[in-house]
């Protein structure tokens, strides 16, 4: 995760992390600059959802329910296993969570054990009502879907009209029962030119997170990749945009983040270095203690709605498998040293071939994506074919 904003106003951020002291819950502000490795954990509690988008990573949609997915004791006792674990963050995700008919029990467990959490929602079943029952319950965010500005746009992609209005009274409605929410948006070349009129929107109903989720070939969104994905030259525009509307506005009004690209850090760490040293230089100081890098299987894990253990959400295939909580704890999995899919993760900074192999900046960006490298030459440790660098450097004697 590339928190932009966090970045270029680091000075506030550096001292909210140096006033932070051992023992304390860590603000989810500053979770990604602390020295925690436990994960946060994405679930997908239900492959059900009651929308049928087009780039759904996990291939959700109406009556899409698993036969195996886990019951609610199952879900419970998974919830005390992360609770014991003192992971940081448990974020319930689908298809939409919202559509099983225990969430609110399991939402509720997760909040008696202490356990922070926060939710990945199409934003089309949170009425006033739902809102506030989410803040009672102790949900502390919402991440509300938008693929565009426009319902033409974002219903096409959603795959169901009215969705757009839905998501859009989403946003007000956690706004009115005080849930923190914002705007998530997965970036193709059909929404592009949308996003800053996005952008405008979520600042309009006061959504506090803006984040930029580059496609990943997963799922339903490995289906018309190549023609769908965007083009380096774009993805720089569209890190420029975000770079700037998170340097020109207030960072308290709204943070901008990018998912999925390690390499936009390194991009906005060498703009930085040219323009303004002392931005530079205190995005630095974060950087030492966080490092960049994908978190996968290290500091983020996924567990699908059959309890199979992953590295993340994008790599739900069956060779990253790392397991499944029926037959084993979920801490148990994520700690055996024997497992060789997450040693692997957690060196793949030496694994990494291509440009990515070669590039002076691989020990801090630790080769992009790997599921977008596996999907475009079927080598797990490939280059990450969206990095804006794409550094070509000479290997020694060539």
């Amino acid at each position: 995760m590339n928190r932009i904003t966090r970045y270029l106003h680091a000075g506030g951020t550096v001292s909210e992390v140096l006033r932070h002291r051992a023992g304390e819950r860590t603000p989810s502000g500053v979770l990604a600059f602390s020295d925690i490795r436990r994960p946060v954990v994405f679930w997908n509690i239900t492959n059900r959802c009651n929308l049928l988008c087009s780039h759904c990573y996990i291939r959700a949609g109406p009556g899409r329910e698993r036969e195996d997915e886990l019951t609610t004791e199952e879900g419970l006792c998974l919830i005390d296993d992360l609770a014991e674990m003192h992971v940081p963050l448990l974020l319930f995700s689908g298809g939409e969570p919202l559509i099983r008919e225990d969430f609110w029990e399991l939402a509720g467990h997760a909040k008696e054990r202490g356990l922070v959490t926060a939710l990945s929602t199409n934003g089309t079943l949170i009425t006033p009502a739902v809102a506030r029952r989410l803040h009672d319950v102790g949900v502390e965010y919402a991440g509300v879907s938008l693929d565009g500005a426009t319902v033409r746009t974002h219903d096409r992609i959603r795959n169901v009209p009215g969705s757009f209005d839905l998501a859009v009274s989403a946003l007000e409605n956690c706004k009115a029962a005080g849930l923190k929410c914002g705007v998530r948006v997965t970036a193709t070349r059909e929404n592009r030119t949308e996003i800053p009129a996005l952008i405008d929107l979520a600042l309009e109903v006061g959504a506090e997170r803006f984040c930029v989720y580059w496609l990943v070939p997963s799922g339903r969104g490995g289906e018309g990749y190549e023609s769908l994905q965007l083009r380096s030259r774009e993805v720089v525009g569209l890190l420029d945009l975000l770079i700037k509307r998170a340097r020109d506005g207030d960072p308290a009004a709204m943070e901008f983040l990018t998912v999925d690209a390690p390499q936009d850090t390194v991009y906005l760490l060498e703009r930085l270095q040219e323009e303004d040293l002392p931005r530079y230089e205190s995005m630095c100081t974060l950087l030492t203690r966080s490092g960049v890098g994908c978190s996968a299987g290290d500091r983020i894990a996924n567990i699908d709605p059959s309890g199979d253990v992953y590295p993340c959400q994008f790599a739900q295939m069956d060779e990253l498998k790392l397991g499944n909580v029926r037959e084993k704890p979920f801490s148990a999995i994520w700690n055996d040293p024997e497992n060789r899919i997450l040693a692997d993760f957690r060196r793949k900074k030496d694994l990494v071939g291509g440009s990515c192999g070669r590039c002076s900046y691989r020990d801090c960006c630790g080769g992009g994506c790997r599921i977008r490298a596996f999907a475009e030459s079927g080598d797990l440790w490939a280059e990450d074919p969206l990095c804006p660098l794409r550094r070509e450097e000479p290997r020694e004697g060539a």
